[in-house]
């Protein structure tokens, strides 16, 4: 396979990943959380994940092989020579990009999850109960009771 192709192949395997990224980015943008369609988009990120990883992994040993450094500046000059540079340049843009979407839905997802602590901790505290603290020193609460005479 030459460089192109492998250059291409990822570019493609990279756009495939940022198409899934932003249906992430749906479902975490809407007010009722679908669990099952964040599962199925975890399941196939995963697998292109690990396609995009042997890919690169081709890719770099090709690289090594024309004898370039395993370096970007290896990668850049291999691409020059292989006269590929713009697909290569392409690639590094759609990874930075990809980079980023990761990014800003992992911090959707800290978002949500602080969120439901909150919810969680304002039920928690709804419910009542006693405070006490058991032998290890954590917190355990107690029912309330009903008084059944009133």
């Amino acid at each position: 396979m030459s460089l192109l192709q492998h250059l291409t192949e990822q570019t493609e395997r990279l756009s495939e990943l940022h198409t899934l990224l932003d249906q992430e980015q749906r479902l975490l943008g809407d007010g009722q959380i679908d669990g099952d369609k964040l599962q199925q988009l975890a399941v196939k990120k995963q697998q292109l994940q690990t396609h995009i990883e042997a890919s690169e992994t081709k890719r770099r040993a090709a690289q090594v092989k024309l004898g370039f450094d395993d370096t970007a500046a290896g990668a850049r000059a291999a691409a020059k020579q292989a006269d590929c540079e713009t697909v290569w340049l392409e690639l590094l843009e759609r990874t930075q990009r990809v980079a980023q979407l990761n990014t800003l839905n992992g911090e959707l997802i800290q978002h949500r999850l602080h969120h439901n602590q909150q919810m969680l901790n304002i039920l928690r505290d709804a419910a009542g109960g006693t405070a006490i603290y058991g032998a290890d020193g954590t917190q355990v609460k107690t029912p309330q009771r009903i008084n059944s005479k009133a």
